[in-house]
C-alpha cells in the first residue's frame, strides 16, 4: 500500500468513525430523551437495533481497514449505507431538521467520502 493509498484508508476510518460518533450521541440522546433524538421505531425496526447492526458494520469495517480487504469494504459501504437511513437527504423535509441539521450534514459528507473511496479503489 502506497502512501497515498494509506492516506485515504485513513481519511475512510476518520469518515467510519464519525458516522459512529453520530449514531452513539444520537442513541444516547434517545436514552436520555434528550431533544431532538431519533424515533424509537422507525419503519423497518426498532431504532436500538438498526443501530446496533450499523455500529457493528463501521467498527468491523475499521477493524478490518476499511479500503484493506474486501470485507472491509464492504462493511463500510454497508455502515455508510445504514447511515443514510439517519443522515440522508430524506431528513431536510423532517420537521426536526432545523435542529439536526449539522449531523444530516456530516453525517452525508461522511458516508460520501466513503462511498468514494470505495469506488476509486475498485477502479485502481
Amino acid at each position: 500500500m502506497s502512501i497515498s493509498e494509506s492516506k485515504v484508508e485513513k481519511q475512510v476510518a476518520a469518515a467510519i468513525a464519525g458516522l459512529i460518533i453520530l449514531q452513539v450521541v444520537m442513541l444516547g440522546s434517545l436514552y436520555a430523551q434528550i431533544e431532538p433524538h431519533p424515533p424509537a421505531i422507525i419503519p423497518i425496526s426498532g431504532i436500538g437495533p438498526f443501530l446496533s447492526v450499523s455500529l457493528s458494520a463501521a467498527v468491523g469495517a475499521l477493524m478490518l481497514g476499511p479500503l484493506h480487504s474486501r470485507a472491509g469494504r464492504v462493511l463500510g459501504l454497508i455502515a455508510a449505507l445504514l447511515a443514510m437511513i439517519s443522515f440522508g437527504p430524506q431528513k431536510y423535509i423532517d420537521p426536526q431538521f432545523p435542529l439536526v441539521w449539522p449531523a444530516v450534514v456530516f453525517g452525508q459528507m461522511c458516508a460520501a467520502y466513503i462511498a468514494f473511496a470505495n469506488i476509486r479503489h475498485w477502479r485502481s
